[in-house]
């Protein structure tokens, strides 16, 4: 399965790789990561790409705290919801709990792990594989962040015990030395952060319990999501349909394969990409519709039609009545909003046999 990362990851990469004298879009180019990534901080890319991206610009630069750099000047933006719930929590204790159990929605191959003994309190990072295995600049980036959250609960007057990393030292410890502010051991066990375990009962004074539980809900509801590739695709199509970009060919380039790595998973999955396309379609439009002052001509933009016409003859054909039929309540009685699924995952594929695929799973339309 391949894992997926927020592309706030890449928060400030294009600000660092300039400064070093690289250019940011033909590095993102060469690892088939797409460029409104650096604008659009929701966008699921690859893991792999992105430590590829990394590793490649700290050497083309001879840069080697590249990822640090960027580290230096992110927040807690970077961690998108996850970073609400974290925030409300009462103390760094509980904060960092939260992180470590929600961590995986901004990288699904990134785990942290809480050990609190003899009044010391490690946060073990551990990076998953893949394709391309975690590298230093993945890992001083990802270990880095959290030090920098943990950093901020304190309002900035905190500093570890020590800094562990697997990896081997710099030329130059200096800048490792200043930003941890503490000592940096390099070929250690482990990649982790070491704490004084009463700092880490530090109050949080802007803590609100009401909305740290409200919080909590929601993020618990986006953790739901499986990771199937049906669904990672269904997620991509989502944010690609508006403006006609949602193609299989830049959904795989997102995904870091190529057109027939998805067609194949996706067979397996016992569905189709026109099925995932159909269904996301079905799902946005029959909320649009809702506004009877939306115009169409941008309907059909947000659902990725390339003219209002060919929005009306997809609409007539799945829903079995026109957009001006269904807004009057005029609209057959077996195509309601709860049969949508069943209409846009009408044809499953034929597996191996001939036959259709048995036990076919919905799409999901969230």
């Amino acid at each position: 399965m391949t894992d997926l990362i927020r592309s706030s990851c890449l928060t400030h990469y294009a600000e660092v790789a300039r400064s070093v004298g690289i250019d940011p879009a033909k590095m993102l180019r060469k690892f088939r990561l797409p460029l409104a990534c650096l604008n659009d901080q929701n966008m699921r890319i690859t893991v792999d790409s992105v430590r590829r991206l990394l590793e490649a610009s700290a050497a083309t630069a001879g840069v080697e705290d590249f990822a640090l750099r960027m580290v230096e000047r992110a927040g807690f933006a970077t961690l998108g919801p996850v970073a609400l719930v974290v925030r409300e929590q009462a103390t760094v204790r509980a904060a960092v709990e939260v992180l470590a159990r929600f961590i995986h929605l901004q990288d699904e191959a990134m785990r942290l792990e809480i050990e609190d003994r003899d009044d010391v309190v490690t946060i073990r990072l551990l990076l998953r594989g893949g394709h391309q295995r975690a590298t230093r600049q993945s890992t001083e980036l990802a270990l880095g962040r959290v030090y920098a959250i943990v950093r901020s609960l304190f309002n900035g007057d905190w500093r570890p015990l020590e800094v562990h990393f697997t990896h081997s030292s710099p030329s130059n410890r200096k800048y490792h030395r200043l930003f941890f502010g503490c000592d940096v051991i390099f070929n250690s066990v482990f990649d982790a952060i070491l704490c004084a375990s009463t700092a880490m009962d530090h109050p949080i004074p802007t803590a609100n319990p009401l909305m740290a539980r409200y919080l909590r809900g929601r993020v618990e509801a986006i953790d739901v999501r499986s990771e199937t590739w049906d669904d990672k695709v269904g997620e991509l199509v989502r944010t690609l349909l508006p403006g006609g970009r949602c193609t299989v060919q830049r959904v795989a380039e997102y995904l870091g394969c190529d057109r027939r790595t998805i067609h194949r998973h996706l067979s397996e999955c016992g569905t189709h990409y026109s099925a995932i396309i159909d269904a996301q379609r079905a799902e946005l439009v029959t909320r649009l519709i809702e506004d009877s002052n939306r115009p169409l001509a941008g309907m059909a933009e947000l659902l990725g039609f390339s003219a209002q016409s060919a929005m009306a003859r997809w609409f007539r054909g799945h829903f079995g009545c026109s957009i001006t039929q269904w807004r009057s309540g005029v609209r057959p009685k077996a195509l309601t909003v709860a049969t949508t699924r069943r209409i846009v995952n009408r044809s499953p594929p034929a597996n191996k046999l001939g036959q259709a695929s048995v036990g076919n799973r919905r799409l999901k339309t969230r």
